[in-house]
């Protein structure tokens, strides 16, 4: 056991090092960066400087005077036509691009070994600290979302696959059906416009994981804040997120249910519980179990982030994106490098929950 763990983390760092690898070379071949983005944005305030002093002189020729260029009209002119070549250069050597690109992947590799993530571009702070900065939120969603999708799933499918073809199934697969159908975000908006003061009660807050009086109320009184102010955000990510699992885990023990071994258990006098829960249930949560470590991660950083602009609340989801929009690479590779390695890691503790579930499982076997 010890020495399959061994392996399987020594594994993680040629794993991490191609995934950073890949999306380095990814973003250093599309269009657009740091610098090219800020010039834009420099070109754009001179346009509408020059707009501005055009629209000055049209008026001072319309009321009878000479309009001659003064020396900032000239300027800005001159400005208009291009940037100063000292400035992109001084622009490239802030933004680190006066360095090769294969010299950077390695001073950002070698930072990212003691977990040094650097320093945003445009926010003037640690990613790691903005990361930790946002965490709580990310957190919060993640694992309330999780752990109630896997309690109403799990039960549920295998409510489902034990009977099968009865009105219970009909009646809550066409729940299932709609759960599966509409997006997350839009019954976010359907909660906002129902229960958060959009058309009809204000029963919930909209903006923020906690009040602004949270740090003055006594602790018994921070829990309810906290679960009235999350109560409406996990709601839509649980109603978009159980009817797949759902509709996984009846699937999986109808398979387990047809299977040989079964109709074997029974012959045998065992009872039907016994049945189900002492073998079928143990050999059809595999599957369950291996879809878990993406589950909980597409949740965590990727599922949320319309959640977050929805109920105003300032996760990583929402500091990814604008990362990438901005093209803020430091935050961009930072959360990638903690994504991907929080990913790997629970991929390990996915095989040792194998081994706990069934331990006719022996990963260290196989590998030798």
């Amino acid at each position: 056991m010890l020495a399959y763990i061994a392996r399987r983390l020594l594994l993680v760092v040629p794993t991490l090092f191609g995934i950073m690898l890949a999306n380095f070379l990814i973003v250093q071949a599309a269009p657009g960066g740091p610098v090219d983005l800020m010039i834009a944005r420099l070109r754009g305030h001179v346009s509408q400087a020059t707009a501005r002093v055009g629209a000055t002189g049209a008026s001072e020729t319309a009321g009878g005077r000479v309009a001659r260029p003064g020396a900032g009209e000239e300027g800005a002119t001159r400005a208009s036509q291009g940037i100063d070549p000292d400035l992109v250069r001084q622009l490239e050597k802030q933004f680190g691009f006066d360095k090769p690109a294969w010299q950077r992947f390695v001073h950002m590799m070698r930072s990212y070994l003691v977990f040094d993530l650097g320093s945003s571009f445009y926010r003037d702070r640690p990613v790691l600290g903005l990361m930790l900065e946002k965490l709580p939120v990310s957190i919060s969603l993640g694992l309330w979302t999780t752990l109630l999708v896997y309690l109403i799933s799990i039960p549920l499918g295998v409510a489902k696959a034990v009977r099968d073809g009865t009105p219970f199934d009909v009646w809550t697969s066409a729940v299932v059906i709609v759960g599966y159908a509409i997006p997350g975000f839009l019954f976010a908006i359907l909660l906002v416009v129902l229960l958060a003061g959009g058309s009809f009660v204000h029963w919930f807050p909209l903006r923020g994981l906690t009040s602004d009086t949270w740090a003055l109320l006594s602790w018994p009184q921070r829990i309810a804040d906290y679960l009235w102010h999350i109560a409406l955000p996990v709601l839509a990510l649980v109603v978009g997120g159980f009817a797949s699992l759902a509709m996984l885990t009846k699937n999986s023990f109808l398979d387990e249910i047809n299977k040989q071994y079964v109709a074997t258990a029974r012959a045998k006098g065992l009872s039907r519980r016994r049945v189900l829960y002492g073998h079928v249930f143990r050999n059809a949560m595999l599957i369950v179990i291996a879809g878990f470590p993406g589950a909980f991660i597409g949740i965590l950083f990727a599922g949320e982030l319309l959640i977050e602009v929805i109920f105003s609340l300032n996760g990583l989801g929402l500091l990814g994106f604008e990362a990438a929009v901005n093209r803020d690479y430091p935050v961009m590779f930072g959360t990638l490098y903690v994504y991907t390695l929080i990913g790997l890691v629970l991929n390990i503790v996915t095989d040792l929950t194998y081994m706990a579930v069934d331990p006719r499982i022996d990963f260290e076997r196989r590998d030798a």
